[in-house]
């Protein structure tokens, strides 16, 4: 009799170790004896409120408690992945404006452009930076971006300048670079490039900033240093998608500048995603001067006062569409990896139901063990 009733007194003080842990609250399960002619209406008065209180299962095992917190820190990071992409997103719109606000000008400046080489007709047009000379030297002018966290986009473009860099060598020709952006600059200092001059833009290139780079490309190739300057920037695509390019941008032909469109990116949002818009846009119409009209200066002088300017203009645009592509990849970027924390808190969850489902199980038969070793 004395075994029986040791072997029901350690159950019921099992069960109640067990309904311990399910509740941090220290009065969630009482006892109370009703007396003689009373109704046990009463007998649990705090048991709904508990359960209604009552938090997560504390499981006393240091796997499930470090799965806990890894859990916490996932889908802390995730929420910075998010609204560095909010950020990233809000900066893409103002790269936007600043790309239509430069587009008056710049129509303006090649419709004239294209109006005074009609007006010269078949004259010739000798201005140096219109005169191409045998190429001896190369400058690359390379645009990165300042910061990380943007997917490929800087590596894409130093291992391409990189490339077109040692081909250049291979061939012959001479090359130094001119470098536009922190993480290009760190790279090619740090690896003995020749490195002419260096500009670091930031996320909101100005036309002062343009006006520097121009300046140094201009008085470059005009002081014979170099017979070529080449541009190598990122082409914004879309907001998946981003293309390294190359071209030559001094010196310059006529031709281009009076046949050569343009086009413009427009972010819109539709159910919560992120797209753009591209238009393309016609080639600004020539001016037309009449035949009866006398320039105060000759037209030469005006094509050559007009070109520097259009020189600033295109690496201004190239800065902005360089920076829309970043924030593009930083967007992307940070997409994905919002996408990539919120699938491994989900798989975490469920390692970590496994592991309080495992521990439950194991206090409990360790109970029914220890009672079926007392029969």
């Amino acid at each position: 009799l004395l075994r029986k009733t040791t072997m029901r007194s350690f159950c019921i003080a099992a069960l109640l170790a067990v309904a311990s842990a399910f509740t941090t609250q220290p009065t969630s399960f009482t006892v109370k004896t009703a007396n003689v002619g009373e109704r046990a209406s009463g007998v649990f008065p705090e048991q709904s409120s508990a359960h209604r209180t009552r938090k997560a299962t504390i499981v006393m095992d240091g796997k499930a408690n470090a799965i806990r917190d890894r859990i916490t820190s996932v889908k802390n990071t995730r929420k910075i992945t998010m609204a560095m992409k909010l950020v990233a997103a809000a900066k893409v719109r103002r790269a936007q404006d600043a790309v239509l606000a430069t587009r008056p000008f710049s129509e303006t400046l090649q419709s004239v452009f294209g109006g005074l080489i009609q007006r010269l007709g078949g004259e010739s047009v000798d201005l140096p930076l219109l005169t191409e000379r045998e190429v001896k030297k190369v400058t690359l002018l390379v645009i990165t971006g300042d910061r990380g966290l943007c997917g490929g986009y800087n590596s894409f473009m130093i291992k391409k300048a990189e490339a077109r860099f040692n081909e250049l060598k291979k061939n012959g020709v001479e090359a130094d670079l001119i470098l536009v952006g922190k993480k290009g600059i760190a790279y090619f200092e740090r690896r003995g490039f020749p490195i002419r001059k260096k500009y670091e833009t930031g996320q909101n290139p100005t036309a002062k900033q343009a006006l520097a780079i121009a300046e140094e490309v201009s008085s470059t190739f005009l002081s014979g240093e170099s017979d070529a300057v080449e541009l190598l920037y990122t082409k914004f695509v879309s907001l998946i998608a981003s293309s390294p390019s190359i071209r030559t941008l001094v010196p310059f032909s006529a031709s281009d500048i009076t046949a050569k469109g343009d086009e413009v990116f427009q972010l819109t949002s539709e159910s919560g995603q992120f797209g753009v818009e591209r238009t393309e846009l016609d080639v600004a119409a020539p001016q037309e001067f009449p035949n009866d009209m006398i320039f105060e200066q000759d037209p030469i002088q005006i094509v050559n006062a007009i070109l520097p300017l259009y020189l600033n203009g295109q690496i201004l645009r190239t800065l902005q569409e360089s920076v829309a592509s970043e924030l593009a990849a930083r967007m992307q970027s940070m997409q994905s990896a919002s996408d990539n924390a919120g699938s491994l808190a989900k798989q975490l969850n469920l390692e970590y139901n496994r592991a309080r489902q495992a521990a439950v199980t194991q206090e409990l038969l360790e109970i029914v063990s220890g009672a079926s070793a007392l029969e």
